[in-house]
C-alpha cells in the first residue's frame, strides 16, 4: 500500500497512511470527484489472506453504519475493495481522541468525562436502535473535536472482523476486541450486544475518571480473565472528588451480568447527564466557550427551545417492535403498495433485476423491490405458491444481508408458517427460516426470544435428524453460546458439558467440534 497514491481513480491518498492498527491502516485522501477531505479505511483480512466472507460482512456492515444519521458518527461516503482488500471512505475528522487526551491530563475533569460518556450515550442509543452493537468501544475510538463535541469512530469494523462464529480469538491468536474494555459475555462466548457496549463505555469512563484501566495484566488473557473474576476497583478510592451518583453510575455499567447493567444507552445517558454540567474550558483539545462555533450554536437554540432535560419518566422513547417467538407481527412491515395483479413474469423480472442490485451492493433498491411485489404476488396466486415462496424468501434474506433484522424477522416467521401448512413442520426449509428468524432476534441483543426459538428448533431437528446429526451438533453449540453469552452460565455449563459428552461418545476424541466446545467449557467461572 505505500505504494498507492490514488484508489480506484477517485481518491488521490497521502503519501504515508495516518494510523496503522491490528485491523488496518487510515489514510487521509481527498475525494477528485466531489473536491472534499475524506479518510480511507484499508481493512485486513484476519489471516492475511484474501476471504470472500469477511469481504460481504465488511460490505454488510459498511452499509449499516452509513444508515446511521447522528452528528456523532463520521459520514460514511464510500465501499469497496481495491486490490482485493476492502476499504472504507470516511468523512475526515479533525480532533482528539480521548487516548490522546490522557496521554496529555492523565486524567480527565469529572464533568467532562461525564459529557464525554453522555455524547458517547446519545450514539449508542441511534446505533442500537438500528440493530448496530459497536463491539469495541474504547477511548481509541472516541474523538473529541475542538467544538466539544464527541465522535465515534469504527462503527461496523469490529464485527466484519468477527468471522469466528462464537470462538474467543480469532485466527490470528488476537481477541475480538480490546481486552481492557471487553464485557464477560465477549471474553466467554464472543456474544455483544447493547450491555456490551455499556460495559465498555464504564471501562472508558473509569479510565477517564482515574487515568488507569479497570484491570491490567501482562497478558490479555490475564485482563480477560479479570473481567469475568474480579470486582472493578471503587473509583472514588482512587479520585475522591467523583460525586456519589456518578459512582453509582458507572458500578451500574460494570455490572458483569449483562442484565444488571442499564436496560439501554438512553437509561444510561440520562443517567449520565447531571454530572456533565459546567464543564468549563479542556486547554488544548476544546475551544473555549467565548469563541463563536456553528456546532454550540445550534445546540444552544435547542436547549433553549426545550428548556431542561426532561425527567427519565417524561422522555419519549421510540418504540422498539417486540416479536413473540411464535405469534408473530400484528401487522406486516409496510412495502411500497401495488394495485395490480401480478404475473409470473412480474416475478422472475422482480428476482432478477433484484439480483443485479445485490450484486452492486444496492440491498435497500433490492428489498423494495421484491417487498412491493410480495403482497400482489401472494394476492394473485397464493400465500404457498412455488413462485411466491421463493419470492418472500428472497425478499427476507436481503432484509438480513441488509442488516434490517427487524423487518426480516417477521418475513422469516409468516413464511415458516405458510411452508408448515404447505408442506409440514418438519421440512429443512422451514427450519432455516426459524433459524433465521431466531438469528435475527440474536442480533438485535433479543435473547430472551432467540433462546426459547433455538431450544425448539433442536427438539424437532433431533427428532428428525438424531442427535448425532451435525446441524444438531452445530446448534446445540450455539445455544451454549448465547446461554453464556446472555449471563446464563449454569444453564451454558450443562448445555456444553453434555454436548461434549455426546460427541466423545458418538464421535471420538478428534470430532473437529471438541476443541471448540471445550475451549467454551474453560472460559465458564465456577
Amino acid at each position: 500500500m505505500q505504494d498507492r497514491r490514488t484508489l480506484n481513480e477517485r481518491y488521490e491518498l497521502q503519501p504515508m497512511p495516518l494510523a496503522r492498527g491490528g485491523m488496518g491502516e487510515v489514510w487521509e485522501g481527498r475525494d477528485t470527484t466531489l473536491d472534499r477531505e475524506v479518510a480511507v479505511k484499508f481493512v485486513r483480512f484476519p489471516d492475511g489472506v484474501a476471504d470472500d466472507e469477511f469481504v460481504r460482512r465488511f460490505m454488510r456492515e459498511s452499509r449499516i453504519t452509513a444508515r446511521l444519521q447522528h452528528p456523532g458518527v463520521p459520514a460514511v461516503f464510500d465501499v469497496g475493495t481495491a486490490e482485493g482488500s476492502p476499504f472504507l471512505v470516511m468523512q475526515r475528522v479533525r480532533g482528539t481522541s480521548v487516548s490522546d487526551l490522557l496521554a496529555q491530563h492523565e486524567r480527565l475533569p469529572v464533568a467532562w468525562a461525564a459529557a464525554i460518556a453522555a455524547q458517547t450515550c446519545a450514539v449508542l442509543t441511534v446505533a442500537h436502535q438500528n440493530a448496530l452493537v459497536h463491539r469495541d468501544l474504547k477511548p481509541g475510538n472516541l474523538m473529541l473535536e475542538p467544538d466539544g463535541t464527541v465522535k465515534v469512530l469504527d462503527f461496523g469494523l469490529a464485527v466484519a472482523l468477527d468471522l469466528t462464529e462464537g470462538s474467543q480469538i480469532t485466527r490470528t491468536g488476537q481477541a475480538i476486541g480490546t481486552a481492557a474494555y471487553m464485557a464477560p459475555e465477549q471474553v466467554l462466548a464472543a456474544m455483544s450486544g447493547p450491555r456490551t457496549d455499556l460495559y465498555a463505555l464504564g471501562c472508558t469512563l473509569h479510565q477517564m475518571l482515574t487515568g488507569e484501566q479497570v484491570f491490567t495484566g501482562a497478558t490479555q488473557y490475564t485482563v480477560m480473565n479479570k473481567q469475568v473474576d474480579q470486582d472493578p476497583p471503587a473509583v472514588r478510592d482512587q479520585r475522591p472528588d467523583v460525586p456519589e451518583g456518578l459512582d453509582t453510575v458507572l458500578r451500574s455499567l460494570l455490572e458483569k451480568e449483562p442484565e444488571e447493567r442499564p436496560d439501554s444507552a438512553q437509561d444510561a445517558y440520562e443517567a449520565l447527564l447531571p454530572f456533565a454540567a459546567d464543564a468549563g474550558e479542556l486547554p488544548g483539545a476544546v475551544q473555549p466557550p467565548n469563541v463563536p462555533n456553528p456546532a454550540r450554536m445550534y445546540a444552544d437554540v435547542l436547549s433553549s427551545a426545550f428548556g431542561a432535560a426532561p425527567a427519565a419518566d417524561q422522555r419519549a422513547t421510540e418504540p422498539q417492535p417486540a416479536f413473540a417467538a411464535d405469534s408473530g407481527p400484528a401487522t406486516q412491515p409496510a412495502e411500497p403498495a401495488a394495485t395490480r395483479e401480478a404475473t409470473r413474469r412480474d416475478i422472475e423480472t422482480a428476482r432478477a433485476q433484484a439480483g443485479g442490485l445485490v450484486r452492486d451492493s444496492r440491498y435497500s433498491e433490492a428489498a423494495r423491490l421484491l417487498g412491493g411485489l410480495v403482497d400482489p404476488a401472494r394476492d394473485t396466486f397464493s400465500p404457498t405458491d412455488s413462485d411466491v415462496i421463493s419470492l418472500r424468501l428472497e425478499w427476507a434474506n436481503v432484509l438480513f444481508e441488509s442488516g434490517d433484522f427487524r423487518r426480516a424477522a417477521p418475513a422469516y416467521h409468516d413464511l415458516r408458517m405458510d411452508l408448515t401448512d404447505r408442506d409440514g413442520p418438519d421440512t429443512e426449509l422451514v427450519f432455516r427460516c426459524r433459524m433465521q428468524y431466531a438469528t435475527c432476534h440474536k442480533e438485535l441483543g433479543d435473547t430472551d426470544t432467540a433462546l426459547p426459538v433455538l431450544q425448539e428448533l433442536l427438539a424437532d431437528e433431533q427428532r428428525v435428524y438424531g442427535p448425532a446429526d451435525p446441524r444438531t451438533i452445530e446448534l446445540r453449540r450455539q445455544i451454549g453460546m448465547l446461554q453464556l453469552g446472555s449471563g446464563h452460565r449454569e444453564a451454558a455449563r450443562e448445555t456444553l458439558g453434555a454436548l461434549l459428552d455426546d460427541v466423545r461418545a458418538k464421535h471420538g476424541e478428534h470430532h473437529p467440534s471438541v476443541p471448540k466446545i471445550e475451549e467454551l467449557l474453560a472460559g465458564i467461572p465456577r
